[in-house]
């Protein structure tokens, strides 16, 4: 098998709210996504997706994904799609870095890899449980009101498990924090994500206020450098995830003890190939994780399932999916939805779900 020909689409996805990070230091209200269409000898298509989380968050934009597979194309054309480590390395040749570019073949080949075998790429990958996994909201608010507001609206849909943005603000964020927790249901798993909102002094002052609650912070510092220098002054378990990009960071965020949580974003770690490694990192350290899509359709939420279903039902918290967050459909309501506040694992080999075309519009490019 070979892939003949890479088709590349852009669409903009509109996001239902204006949603805020740090403490109101970021605005975003769409989101950039490129879809390519891989294409092979043998008649089976594959898809993926490539949506970062704007142009402001960390260095990745969507016009730089549609740049890596210009300059790429001609190292992956005439490929096996379903050796993909022999793509990742054609890639990697191609583009060093830019790993946010490749994570979009890296989902079509697999979705083709899993076709071929005629199984789920969880299963594919060697995982594949079925135990529906809690999707994590998104609580991009600034403040105590606009919180409670935003969690009220992801608890009437079903979710458990909810991603509160703090930062900016010390005194603000202690009280929203503690404001949340006195609301918090049983069951219910919060992660407070800084977004690298606060220096050093900053977070030492809000994990210290709130160690009597227990609760988990995701990214409280900017650099690995910096979460490190504060890991033995606090006793709150520790999320990274805007600072997990490199398998060399998660190697040393395991020797190092800096964080007790991976939080793996697939389309910043470049894919599912490279996230499977950091995750058996995570396993061989007693690290637990929670699976990312880092924005996007449902496309971008079902990639991200599929390695959830690779991880240990105890070992993976929840997965964070965009997919209610977009007032845009591309694939007519087939994929994993929200059920209950959990995503179900799709049977049907590959990815288990396609965009329509049309609602793509026309190509922005096409390689052959």
């Amino acid at each position: 098998m070979k892939i003949t020909r890479l088709t590349v689409y852009h669409v903009d996805l509109p996001l239902e709210h204006p949603y805020w990070l740090s403490g109101g230091r970021l605005k975003f209200e769409t989101l950039d996504a490129t879809f390519v269409k891989i294409e092979t000898d043998e008649g089976v298509t594959g898809w993926g997706e490539g949506t970062p989380w704007g142009h402001t968050y960390v260095p990745a934009h969507g016009p730089g994904i549609r740049a890596g597979l210009q300059t790429m194309a001609p190292f992956i054309l005439g490929l096996d799609p379903r050796r993909v480590l022999d793509v990742e390395r054609a890639m990697d040749l191609a583009l060093p870095g830019h790993l946010y570019a490749k994570s979009p073949v890296d989902m079509a080949c697999w979705d083709i890899a899993g076709q071929a075998a005629g199984v789920p790429i969880a299963d594919l990958m060697g995982g594949g449980s079925r135990t529906p996994r809690p999707i994590a909201s998104s609580v991009g608010a600034k403040t105590v009101d606009e919180t409670r507001e935003v969690i009220a609206r992801y608890r009437d849909r079903g979710y458990i498990a909810h991603s509160v943005k703090i930062g900016g603000d010390v005194a603000r964020d202690i009280a929203r924090i503690r404001d949340v927790e006195a609301l918090r249901n049983p069951g219910d798993i919060i992660l407070y994500d800084v977004n690298r909102g606060w220096t050093r002094a900053q977070a030492l002052g809000v994990m210290s206020a709130c160690e009597d609650l227990n609760v988990m912070f995701e990214q409280p510092c900017e650099s690995l450098d910096d979460i490190a220098a504060i890991a033995g002054r606090h006793r709150s378990p520790v999320s990274v995830d805007e600072s997990l990009v490199t398998l060399q960071d998660a190697t040393r965020i395991a020797r190092d003890g800096i964080a007790e949580v991976f939080g793996i974003k697939l389309n910043r770690v470049g894919g599912l190939t490279k996230a499977a490694r950091m995750r058996d990192v995570a396993l061989a350290h007693g690290i637990d994780m929670f699976v990312m899509a880092t924005g996007g359709s449902v496309l971008a939420d079902t990639e991200a399932l599929h390695l959830a279903a690779t991880i240990p039902d105890a070992n993976c918290h929840a997965v964070w999916a965009c997919q209610d967050m977009i007032t845009v459909d591309i694939a007519g309501g087939r994929g994993p939805r929200n059920v209950d506040g959990h995503l179900h694992l799709p049977e049907a080999p590959g990815l288990g779900v396609h965009p329509d075309e049309a609602a793509l519009g026309d190509p922005v490019a096409v390689y052959s």
